[in-house]
């Protein structure tokens, strides 16, 4: 990727801090987006379609909330991955080079995991454990899925997606990114389907979190130096392997 000009650079970081920022003054004056009657109007929208009558559709929802779909979600990511590598216009070790970026990605998500523990004192149960009489995926199929969460916030899948859309768009272009973010929305989506999450879990809380840090990591030096860094790093450790 070319390289991005300093004060186009930082013109950016503060374009996409300044959106977070917006969308933290909304959550923190519901009335003038009204995120509440939001999450609840998606909700009971969304529990009102798991009846017996739409049998097919329950067990798709389940089916995509049970935890042998995260590895689906794993392989759809490594398939973009593997696409964003062949795209790669510098042929020479862009394994390597991708392996850098990858491993880039994991310790920025890592990050941000632990220091929005830190830094945000608060979470709130699902809306399944909010409300009463709803109906509950976990009672109409017999195998195990979730439709709950005690700490519903912020969606801990929806951060990771939309930071995999970030590093795409970074690091691999524009048309990676976008295919990217269509995953990620659809990715996601189960989890509010369900019922597990709130809309705004995911829509408010991982995207503002995504405004608010990885730019840090991608729109400065920080991000693409840990990746020449551990791409170096990797390639010292693959000289020193037998036959090389």
């Amino acid at each position: 990727m070319p390289q991005t000009p300093p004060a186009l650079a930082i013109g950016r970081l503060l374009l996409f801090n300044l959106l977070g920022a917006l969308l933290i003054f909304t959550w923190l004056s519901p009335d003038l987006l009204f995120w509440t009657e939001i999450d609840d109007a998606v909700f009971f929208t969304t529990n009102g379609w798991l009846t017996e009558e739409n049998d097919a559709w329950v067990w798709l929802v389940a089916a995509t909330n049970a935890r042998l779909f995260d590895v689906v979600s794993l392989l759809i990511l490594l398939v973009i991955y593997l696409w964003a590598i062949s795209r790669d216009p510098l042929r020479e070790q862009r394994m390597l080079r991708w392996g850098g970026i990858g491993v880039t990605m994991l310790l920025v998500a890592v990050f941000m995991a632990q220091g929005v523990r830190m830094v945000i004192d608060y979470s709130h149960p699902s809306p399944t454990l909010v409300y009463q009489e709803v109906n509950l995926i976990t009672e109409m199929v017999d195998f195990s899925t979730k439709d709950s969460s005690g700490a519903s916030f912020p969606g801990d899948h929806g951060v990771n997606l939309f930071l995999f859309a970030a590093f795409m768009w970074r690091f691999a272009g524009l048309k990676v990114m976008l295919v990217s973010l269509v995953a990620a929305v659809i990715l996601s989506a189960p989890r509010i389907l369900s019922g597990a999450h709130w809309f705004s879990d995911v829509y408010f809380g991982a995207i503002a979190i995504n405004l608010i840090i990885a730019p840090w990591f991608l729109l400065t030096p920080v991000g693409p130096a840990m990746a020449r860094g551990l791409t170096a790093g990797m390639a010292r450790v693959q000289a020193l392997l037998p036959g090389r």
